[in-house]
């Protein structure tokens, strides 16, 4: 176990070096940089003030007139020894500053949609197989389609519309106006727990649905095998015996995609987020790479992808645990 775990956090420093260096130079696919597009905004608004002499200046001033390599490199030196992912073009302050911000409030929405996503499809999942081609398979299968089919921002629409035309209340943002500024208390946490569950669920809806699919799917494959057969014959309770057994290989699948669920949540919320006017890096890193602000949409990429490999490590650390399998085969 600690010789599997050793690996896989070896395999971290490579991993995240590359990752690290294709979010920076991803960013600068489009042409020209974020002067340029600064510029062509203030045009198309009728504005040509800067002259050329003025945008080479602010490119020297940026560190834009340099060449990409180069720009990567003090990137990542800043952030390795200094901690400094670069400075924000179109916000004017620091990325650190402008992502810390919004950082923790998008860790506590995603991980309140990760437990809802995981908990209600692992349930589900479980019953549909059990109640194969019952009512209430069908009712959950088409709710389950339902919930893929519907986008999440269309839902939050929705949403938002019910609760202010039928019961007066608007449901967008995660404070109430006289707690959106306010210190944080009591009061403020409760005012921000009362407002959560709206877009945890809002969020939730599409990997929950998916997840359904998943658990149900595999578990199908393992309630006719040769040794539920027999253990069901030897006597055991059904449902000791089916969370012992089957269920702990069905779930294989399932657990494995924790590595890529949560940045999903994350980075696919950026519309629902903007819908519902939360503070998260979502709407951010999509302004960031329209704007082409190369530090703050590489520090969110670079973010979201170490976000990606520490759950796909925490997936593997599970799978372990849950499959002998897996643990006889790395020890």
């Amino acid at each position: 176990m600690f010789r599997f775990l050793l690996r896989r956090v070896l395999y971290l420093v490579p991993t995240l070096f590359l990752v690290s260096l294709i979010s920076f130079f991803v960013v600068q696919l489009p042409p020209g940089d974020f002067l340029d597009a600064y510029v062509a905004s203030l045009q198309s608004g009728g504005d040509g003030s800067i002259n050329a002499a003025q945008l080479e200046t602010l490119r020297a001033r940026y560190g834009l007139d340099q060449p990409l390599m180069l720009q990567y490199v003090q990137w990542i030196s800043n952030i390795l020894f200094r901690g400094d992912f670069g400075y924000s073009f179109e916000w004017n302050q620091p990325v650190s500053n402008l992502i810390m911000g919004r950082l923790g409030l998008t860790l506590v929405l995603s991980i309140s949609s990760l437990f809802l996503v995981y908990v209600v499809s692992l349930l589900i999942g479980i019953y549909s197989a059990r109640r194969q081609y019952s009512l209430g398979d069908h009712v959950l299968t088409f709710l389950g389609f339902l919930g893929l089919a519907t986008p999440n921002f269309l839902l939050a629409l929705v949403v938002m519309y019910v609760a202010m035309a039928f019961f007066g209340q608007s449901v967008g943002g995660l404070f109430s106006p006289n707690y959106a500024e306010a210190p944080w208390d009591l009061a403020k946490l409760g005012d921000f727990l009362s407002h959560l569950w709206i877009p945890t669920l809002i969020i939730g809806t599409a990997s929950t649905a998916s997840l359904i699919r998943v658990m149900r799917a595999n578990l199908l494959d393992e309630l006719n095998k040769p040794y539920v057969v027999t253990a069901r014959a030897k006597g055991l309770a059904e449902w000791t015996l089916l969370f012992r057994y089957p269920v702990r290989v069905a779930i294989n699948p399932f657990v494995s995609r924790l590595g890529w669920e949560l940045p999903h949540l994350i980075s696919g919320a950026a519309i629902t987020s903007i819908v519902l006017n939360l503070p998260t890096v979502g709407p951010i890193l999509l302004q960031a790479l329209k704007s082409q602000d190369t530090y703050l949409a590489g520090s969110v990429l670079l973010m979201l992808s170490v976000l990606t490999v520490i759950g796909t490590v925490v997936s593997d650390l599970l799978l372990v645990a849950l499959d002998p399998r897996i643990r006889h085969g790395v020890t």
